[in-house]
């Protein structure tokens, strides 16, 4: 494997692309540091250090733009906004007709899908990045617990309103910028953009989170917590990796002078049909609880609101847990049954003359397809809500709030372990190009 590596960078183009992909990495991490105009970077460190516990789904968010966003930094939205653009858009092509004709019509619709997508991405960076300035003005960014440093100091000479309207248009300003680096990773780097950042500002808080462990359970819990890790990677990949594949024969056909078809195929369905997205849903469901406790009185919980906060709130409660793995099912199929039609794939392959052995083409054909969709899905909303539900045993087993947005199990995991994969492989594909062999030997 390390000889095959060190073939990539022989290769020029390649190594051109892969150089390229760095550089760009290293802007976008550049820009993930950065203070925005208006915040002082003294007081946020400060409230950094001083926090105890963890910030609820904020502290994810800020897991997946690498820490930039506690920070109120330049890229501190991240890639969040554009994969909430492209989730919308995803679930709009079911419901909105004109949006499936264009997904139809090949690369032209899905251009013009893209340029939607990117439309949508900066109306929802305006609104998150004024989310986050109102929750850092009013302390709430840090659950009130930093009151004596303020994020964005008053009493500077520049009026309040032109110092949040700055912050907003800077925040708007690196979701943009963060976006067109993406793509340019896609369009002249390796693998595809978007999912090589979002892999990158995940892997930028390992670091910190190991010494954490380190530092406050000793030398044996980190070793234990790093041999967990490792199983849990290898399961992932192993289950990432796994798929059904459905035969398909192709009859033979005569066009004018020359004979088409007669070729044998799969259809690949994989047990995890649906990727990282019903994590995400369900975790968003599971805001709002959140959300809702910040409309009543803080200093004087009633019942209900303490029912909610230690039992729904709460990630290390039995009740917490068991609707987080339930949701996460629900969506699942919910997911799969939008994404994947039987109907329209057995549809294109009696077009083309496919069909599957055994099976008669158009209705009877798809009926199977969805029974063997159904079959796998189960497997696969199971392994995704064991996996999703990880974090919350390993904070309740190191018994410690600092670790409850844990990096090493759950979304981060599925993350880093997919695109990781999929990089491979494309370099792999490319060096099986050029020299007939990729990593693997």
């Amino acid at each position: 494997m390390l000889s095959a590596f060190l073939s990539a960078f022989r290769t020029p183009d390649l190594r051109k692309k892969l150089l390229f992909t760095v550089g760009i990495i290293a802007v976008y991490r550049l820009g993930a540091t950065l203070p925005s105009p208006g915040v002082s970077y003294g007081n946020v460190q400060k409230c950094l250090d001083t926090i105890q516990g963890g910030t609820g789904v904020l502290g994810l968010l800020d897991l997946f733009s690498g820490g930039a966003l506690l920070q109120l930094s330049v890229f501190a939205l991240g890639i969040m906004p554009y994969i909430t653009a492209s989730i919308i858009l995803q679930l709009l092509t079911v419901v909105i007709p004109r949006l499936e004709q264009l997904r139809k019509e090949g690369q032209a619709g899905q251009a013009k899908i893209t340029q939607y997508t990117r439309y949508l991405t900066l109306g929802l960076g305006i609104l998150q990045s004024s989310a986050f300035v109102a929750l850092a003005r009013s302390g709430q960014l840090f659950n009130n617990q930093c009151d004596q440093y303020p994020i964005v100091p008053r009493g500077t000479g520049i009026p309040d309103w032109l110092t949040l309207t700055i912050l907003v248009m800077t925040m708007t300003a690196g979701t943009g910028v963060v976006m067109w680096l993406g793509e340019l990773i896609t369009d002249r780097g390796v693998g595809n953009g978007m999912s090589v950042l979002i892999f990158t500002s995940i892997a930028a808080r390992l670091p910190s989170e190991g010494w954490k462990i380190k530092t406050t359970k000793g030398w044996g819990m980190f070793l234990l917590v790093i041999a967990l890790v490792l199983l849990v990677i290898t399961a992932v990949t192993f289950i990432e990796q796994a798929q059904r594949r459905i035969p398909v024969q192709y009859a033979k056909r005569m066009i004018g002078r020359r004979m088409y078809g007669g070729t044998s195929t799969y259809i690949p369905l994989k047990v995890n049909q649906a990727g990282v997205i019903p994590v995400i849903f369900a975790s968003s469901l599971l805001y709002l609880p959140t959300l809702a406790l910040q409309f009543f009185d803080q200093n004087n919980p009633g019942k209900t609101q303490a029912w909610i906060q230690n039992h729904i709130v709460k990630a290390s409660a039995p009740e917490h847990i068991a609707i987080y793995f339930l949701l996460i099912i629900f969506f699942t199929y919910f997911y799969v049954s939008i994404t994947f039609n039987p109907t329209e794939v057995a549809d294109n392959m009696k077009k083309y003359g496919g069909f599957v052995p055994g099976i008669r083409p158009g209705k009877p054909t798809a009926e199977y397809l969805d029974f063997i969709l159904s079959r796998i899905t189960l497997p696969g909303a199971l392994y995704l809500g064991i996996v999703a539900v990880l974090p919350n045993f390993f904070f309740v087993w190191l018994d410690n709030q600092q670790f409850q947005n844990f990096p090493f199990g759950g979304t981060a995991v599925l993350i880093m372990v997919g695109v990781g994969l999929e990089t491979v492989k494309q370099i792999e594909s490319q060096l099986m190009q050029r020299n007939y062999e990729g990593f693997l030997r």
